[in-house]
């Protein structure tokens, strides 16, 4: 066997890990000083152009988020104060798609909301999963890149796809329910959504509590299966815009009930879940979801591209009363999200109607491409900060509390190091009917067709490890024979 070359940086130096972000601990948060880490979330951000790298085809109407519950105890938050009726955009799409892609392909589904509050935008960017294929955003590049293009066959490719997949264990939990019925809604109304994260509350009283926010379709669920979604793709290639688009029309407005999970700051090391790790559900016997309001959608938009195509979400904004945790992807979407959009927009992509907040903005970035507004300072002179000239200042009514971190030594932790990944894939499975099962298998048969066998042994290997039933099943679907124990199949 050939001796594999070094992986380097782009200048040429050496990497000792490829794995794992730099973190104060390994629950994190991130160091900023992980260079590698920001270069390939940069760099993914550039690699496509003019559209989304991911999330490519989508789409979204507008609508109103109204809070029905008191949940003072947890956010100061004024958009979810009871009563409270703010206005929003949605948007929907798939995950590895490009612009031209069929709207009925198995795959996650983004789920990403902006609310127009009177304390600025705050924009909730999740998918209709509660978890994601990984958990370091050290990864998340060397994923996507996966669900592309193969740079030689210029296909898509199955054997990437899962060669990826059965070398990650953490991605388990979220292929199953790629490859249960979930995986392949028949429209954006028959889905949920998640905030996916898990993000922060903090009162008047400036507490804080530890939240996921879900988002329960009031449609229910409906789903195709891959022959009947084959089926759709050969009549329609816009099934869900259309979909979308006919019910907003006809008056038939979607709703989405809002819940949120809640967890005491202090107990974030209590259970045997990171609650920071989002390759993980909270269990709703440990914290039970709360009914808070809802979201309607009322309204299609009148130009496509203005206010759907330009729409740019971004975790990184937060009002007061909502905000971060230590989740190591979040904490990298917030850069992420945010550097692609000045990539794909310009510098003031925030200037654009749809993403221009509606209260008043000041705010000291200076020219560039696409500075078509007045400075937002206060006063022209003042274009610098501090400044004696009555230019905005900061104002620390609106500190958070600190964040206690670890005080571990910042190092790249193993992030697979004592961490269950086939506990919670495996509850999912036991909830499975046996149709429902049945259907789980034949749509990883058709995913992995084509794939290398010791690929599929090893993907095998995962599911058996979440549940006998698991890997016996998948392996008997592709022909494959499982032996009871911990390494199972053989041809």
């Amino acid at each position: 066997m050939a001796k594999k070359p070094i992986l380097t940086t782009t200048a040429g130096n050496p990497i000792a890990d490829n794995q794992n972000s730099l973190t104060a601990g390994p629950r994190g948060p991130l160091l900023l000083q992980d260079y590698q880490l920001i270069e390939k979330l940069a760099h993914q951000n550039r690699e496509r152009i003019p559209e989304r790298t991911v999330h490519a085809k989508g789409w979204g109407a507008l609508g109103d988020l109204v809070i029905t519950a008191d949940i003072s105890k947890y956010t100061k938050a004024k958009a979810l104060q009871k009563g409270a009726r703010t206005s929003m955009l949605a948007r929907f799409s798939t995950v590895a798609g490009e612009l031209g892609a069929a709207d009925a392909e198995r795959d996650v589904r983004g789920f990403a909301l902006k609310f127009y509050t009177e304390d600025g935008n705050w924009d909730l960017v999740g998918n209709n999963t509660p978890v994601f294929f990984v958990r370091d955003p050290y990864k998340f590049a060397d994923f996507i890149h996966t669900q592309k293009r193969h740079p030689r066959t210029n296909m898509r490719s199955p054997t990437a796809m899962w060669d990826f997949w059965s070398l990650s264990p953490e991605s388990l939990h979220q292929v199953t329910i790629l490859m249960s019925d979930r995986g392949l809604p028949i429209s954006p109304m028959h889905m949920n959504g998640y905030g996916s994260h898990t993000y922060s509350m903090v009162n008047a009283r400036n507490e804080r509590v530890w939240v996921k926010f879900h988002f329960k379709t009031e449609q229910g669920h409906r789903h195709y299966t891959n022959a009947e979604a084959s089926e759709v793709v050969g009549k329609n290639r816009e099934s869900f815009q259309e979909a979308l688009f006919g019910a907003i029309e006809k008056g038939k407005f979607p709703r989405w009930k809002l819940q949120i999970q809640v967890m005491p700051e202090k107990n974030a090391g209590k259970h045997w879940y990171n609650p920071f790790d989002l390759t993980k559900v909270w269990p709703h016997g440990d914290y039970p979801p709360i009914d808070v309001g809802y979201f309607e959608l009322n309204k299609n938009p009148e130009n496509y591209f203005q206010e759907i195509e330009l729409a740019a979400f971004s975790p990184s904004n937060v009002v007061p009363g909502i905000s971060w945790s230590p989740d190591k992807m979040l904490q990298a979407r917030i850069f992420s999200y945010a550097d692609a959009h000045r990539y794909r927009l310009g510098t003031h992509y925030e200037h654009l109607p749809v993403n221009a907040a509606r209260c008043p903005v000041h705010a000291y970035h200076k020219d560039g491409p696409m500075r078509f507004f007045p400075a937002e300072t206060g006063n022209v002179d003042a274009y610098y900060e501090p400044n004696s000239f009555n230019g905005a200042v900061q104002d620390e009514r609106y500190k958070e509390p600190p964040m206690e971190i670890s005080s571990e030594a910042a190092d790249r932790y193993n992030h697979r190091d004592g961490n269950d990944d086939y506990r919670q894939p495996g509850d999912l499975f036991r909830l499975m009917s046996r149709e429902s099962r049945e259907r789980l298998f034949n749509n990883y048969a058709d995913a992995m067709a084509g794939v290398p066998v010791e690929i599929i042994k090893r993907q095998v290997a995962h599911c058996y490890k979440a549940d006998p039933a698991y890997g016996e099943g998948l392996a008997a679907r592709m022909g494959l024979s499982a032996r009871i124990h911990s390494s199972p199949v053989a041809v």
